[in-house]
């Protein structure tokens, strides 16, 4: 028997409908991945399988005696009380006796005090009354698990820290279930390797929804994507689902373009024919009023946002060039010995532990705060747009419309001017929200909205602090496509490991004490890189799963860089064979040896080095050729 069974499921919140006729089944041991756009019902789909909702029609199943648990995505920041305290409160009936032992048993182990003792005692009493005095150990069992201190004040943890706090909480009553919303929002990338690790281990079965490609290829077994309020399954893991969606949007387009055209030839014989076989063929003109409502009905997939970034004048070669500088705050350095040079059309990631300085640094390199000692040099003709973490260029008291063009109706896009609505709804903003104050948007939202404002304006320098937060797969390929194509110096903030592989041409890692060391490429070139001695924790290895030895090996597709390397290899190859064909000419023209003659042997390594840069680029290019061919694309 299914876990979880949902059968012809509707619900809405006065709406459109979010689910309609959503059937699901939830298996023991699974690890089902939820995807879908932003605001499609994700998070009530969670809530209904935990109980929290009802569905408006159809039925939610459970195996008698299901415990289900939720890891919410917003954790409140400012509870009261301990570490042992929160987590306990996962025990709702026991929560307060569990406390209030816990402290007594605390008290007791600093003064020798014989009405605490008595106390203690009779708190015991009572939990074994309740049947709850096992509760106790397992509370302490899974804090240790979690790797938390018991008596620590949850008011002062970080953010994620306290996401791994409420992860203790949802685990205390050992769930059947564990539904996680965006569990890793808010995590560095060492919390986050560290949750990933912790969930293959000790989670039973799961349903969580993130963003976060890397961790999603890493967890899931299983895809369901909630598109245009139905759900759909995906067996096997995120690339078998790509290709899957890619053909079943194909199809779907298809069969779409057909039943429009057998649409428009029923109207054709309905203008012609009507009024001769009225009678005969009423059947006929009943099938195609059904027709046209079906047309009326079909949801159209939701759409992609638009991203088109304004190019300013190209800025100077060089952009910045920083030497030696430190920041101090407090007593602690928070950027030591600083040292790097940025040129025009770098893409710089910056990555590290939350609260080591990353945005400081970022600040310091545009400009907006002074550093300690050292020097920093900007190049000419800077022109740079700055993405906001925490979103302070939206006034929550304005609308949409005036966020972006301060309440004119008009936004300049390449010099063109475009009506404000017509370009919000490029990022997938209705007519309605345009108007209305932005107090409803969520956190994805939120930062659509301040990409759209960030686009609206010219730049040759993109400073983006966490671009990634809540965006959608889909929209995050498209901010990684326009990335890679924008002219432009790019420096970001990210956690994504997935979107640094793919845009980040160097990177900046903060390893402790201040050091801040740059490396060649994204994330997974770091790793590969980095020094045994380089601070953050290692990612586990990734899990071996059980196959038939006779299953074949489906060969990986391109990533969207390799995909973009691949076409660009043709004119790669081209530049360099003409250069080669320059110097070869050059090389056979006497005139060379007598005018400079102190140049032939620069000119002769320089041909040696393209022989060579040649040789991998043909090699690369067949690799990814062969590759692309072996996984169909």
């Amino acid at each position: 028997m299914a876990l979880v069974t949902l059968k012809d499921v509707n619900h809405a919140f006065g709406g459109p409908m979010l689910l309609e006729g959503a059937d699901l089944q939830i298996e023991k041991g699974e690890r089902i991945c939820l995807i879908g756009r932003n605001g499609t019902g994700k998070s009530t789909l969670l809530k209904l399988i935990h109980g929290e909702h009802l569905p408006d029609r159809g039925t939610v199943t459970r195996e008698p005696g299901l415990k289900t648990a939720m890891l919410p995505q917003e954790v409140p920041l400012d509870l009261a009380g301990s570490v042992y305290d929160v987590v306990a409160s996962g025990h709702r009936e026991n929560a307060a006796l569990l406390g209030e032992y816990h402290r007594q048993s605390h008290a007791l182990g600093e003064r020798d005090d014989e009405d605490a003792l008595a106390r203690l005692n009779e708190i015991q009493q009572a939990l074994e009354t309740a049947g709850a005095w096992h509760l106790h150990q397992q509370v302490r069992t899974v804090i240790s698990r979690v790797g938390l201190d018991e008596p620590a004040p949850f008011r002062e943890l970080s953010a994620g820290l306290k996401r791994r706090v409420y992860l203790a909480r949802a685990l205390v009553n050992d769930p059947d279930l564990l539904l996680l919303d965006e569990p890793t929002n808010h995590l560095d990338i060492d919390a986050i390797v560290w949750m990933e690790a912790f969930l293959l281990r000790f989670a039973k079965t799961m349903l969580f929804v993130t963003h976060d490609r890397a961790f999603l290829r890493r967890l899931a077994t299983r895809i369901v994507e909630l598109d245009r309020a139905t759900l759909v399954s995906f067996p096997g893991d995120y690339e078998g689902y790509l290709g899957r969606k890619e053909g079943m949007l194909e199809n779907e387009a298809a069969q779409n373009a057909r039943f429009d055209k057998r649409v428009t030839q029923e109207e054709a014989w309905v203008r012609k024919g009507i009024r001769a076989r009225r009678t005969r063929n009423e059947g006929r003109l009943r099938a195609l009023m059904e027709m046209r409502a079906q047309v009326e009905r079909r949801r159209s997939r939701s759409g992609n946002v638009r991203l088109l970034l304004q190019e300013a004048e190209r800025s100077g070669k060089l952009v910045l060039v920083a030497k030696d500088i430190t920041f101090v705050y407090g007593a602690e350095p928070i950027i030591e010995g600083f040292s790097a040079t940025i040129m025009r059309g770098e893409k710089v990631g910056i990555i590290g532990p939350n609260g080591c300085g990353k945005t400081t640094l970022l600040q310091i390199l545009v400009g907006e705060i002074e550093p300690g000692t050292g020097s920093l040099r900007q190049g000419a003709r800077l022109e740079v747009a700055y993405f906001d973490q925490l979103r302070a260029q939206l006034d929550e008291s304005k609308t949409l419309q005036q966020n972006v063009s301060g309440g004119g109706d008009t936004v300049f896009v390449n010099g063109k001017p475009r009506n404000v609505i017509g370009y919000l709804q490029d990022f997938l903003f209705s007519p309605a929200q345009v108007r209305a104050p932005i107090t409803a948007l969520s956190g994805g939202e939120r930062n659509r909205l301040l990409l759209a404002k960030l686009f609206a304006r010219p730049s040759n320098v993109l400073v983006l602090d966490e671009p990634t937060n809540d965006l959608d797969p889909e929209t995050l390929e498209l901010l990684e496509a326009m990335l890679i194509e924008y002219a432009g110096t790019v420096l970001m903030v990210s956690h994504d490991r997935a979107f640094l592989n793919n845009v980040a041409s160097s990177t900046l890692v903060f390893e402790g004490r201040g050091r801040v060391r740059e490396y060649v490429g994204g994330y997974d070139d770091w790793l590969r890189q980095r020094p045994s001695d380089a601070g953050g924790s290692k990612p586990a290895p990734s899990p071996k799963k059980a196959k038939p030895r006779t299953a074949p090996v489906r060969p990986r597709k391109l990533t969207f860089k390799e995909r973009r390397e691949l076409e660009q290899m043709p004119d790669v190859i081209e530049k360099l064979e003409a250069e080669r064909r320059t110097l070869f000419d050059s090389l056979s023209d006497p005139a060379l040896y007598k005018s400079a003659g102190n140049d032939v042997a620069g000119y002769k390594a320089r041909l040696e080095e393209l022989e060579l840069n040649l040789k991998q680029a043909y090699a690369r290019w067949e690799l990814l050729e062969d590759q692309a061919l072996e996984a169909g694309g």
